[in-house]
C-alpha cells in the first residue's frame, strides 16, 4: 500500500503515508486554497440559498494562468481567437457558475487538509489514511486541481513538451515541482483504480 491507494472493503480507499508525504500533501492543498482565494460564504446573502444561487461572479477569466486553467472559458477558444459572441457567452456562463466551482474546489482542498490533519503519525512508519467514497471524490478533485496548477506553472502542454522536464538534472530548480507533479499523478491514478475495483 505504500505510495499508492488500494480499495477498502465496502468502498473507499486507503494509502500509507509517511510524515514527509503528509507534510507535502498538506502544504500543496493549503497553497491551492490560497490560490483559489476565500469564499463569499460569510457575505450578506450567506443565509439565503436563493440569493446565493443567483449571486453573480466574475465575468472575465482570471489573469493568473494557473487560475485560468482551473476556471477555463466554457465557450470557444480562449484568448484572442474568440469572437465577440463567444466571449459574451463565456462571460455569461462564468458569471453564474464560477462562484460555485470555486466553492467546490475549496471544499475538495479543505477535505484533503482535514483528512491529513486527522491522521496520527507513528514515527517513521507514518500512518494509513482511510477515505470514505465521498472523501475519495474530494481527493480526486483536489489531486486533479493540484496537477493542473503545477502543470501550468511548469508549462506542460502536451506529452511531447513534458518529456524534457522528466529528464531534468537534480540541480534544476524545477525538479521538485516535476517530482511533485509525477507523484500526484501516481496517487490520482491509483485512487481512480481503487474506486473502480
Amino acid at each position: 500500500m505504500a505510495g499508492h491507494f488500494e480499495p477498502l472493503p465496502g468502498g473507499g480507499a486507503a494509502v500509507a503515508l509517511d510524515e514527509v508525504e503528509v507534510s507535502i500533501l498538506r502544504s500543496l492543498a493549503v497553497q491551492l486554497l490560497e490560490l483559489i482565494g476565500p469564499g463569499d460564504e460569510q457575505g450578506p446573502d450567506a443565509a439565503d440559498p436563493l440569493a446565493r444561487l443567483f449571486a453573480e461572479g466574475p465575468s472575465e477569466p482570471p489573469a493568473d494562468p494557473a487560475l485560468a486553467r482551473l476556471f477555463p472559458d466554457a465557450y470557444g477558444t480562449p484568448g484572442a481567437e474568440q469572437d465577440r459572441e463567444e466571449r459574451a457567452h463565456a462571460a455569461e456562463f462564468r458569471r453564474y457558475t464560477e462562484n460555485d466551482l470555486r466553492q467546490r474546489k475549496r471544499e475538495d482542498a479543505l477535505g484533503v487538509v482535514r483528512s491529513l490533519d486527522s491522521l496520527t503519525l507513528a514515527g517513521d512508519r507514518g500512518a494509513v489514511l482511510r477515505l470514505s467514497p465521498e472523501d475519495c471524490h474530494r481527493w480526486l478533485g483536489a489531486l486533479n486541481d493540484l496537477r493542473l496548477t503545477i502543470g501550468t506553472r511548469l508549462e506542460i502542454g502536451d506529452e511531447d513538451d513534458s518529456d524534457e522536464l522528466f529528464r531534468l538534472p537534480d540541480e534544476d530548480p524545477r525538479k521538485p515541482m516535476v517530482m511533485a507533479y509525477l507523484w500526484l499523478g501516481g496517487l490520482q491514478e491509483t485512487l481512480v483504480a481503487a474506486l473502480m475495483a
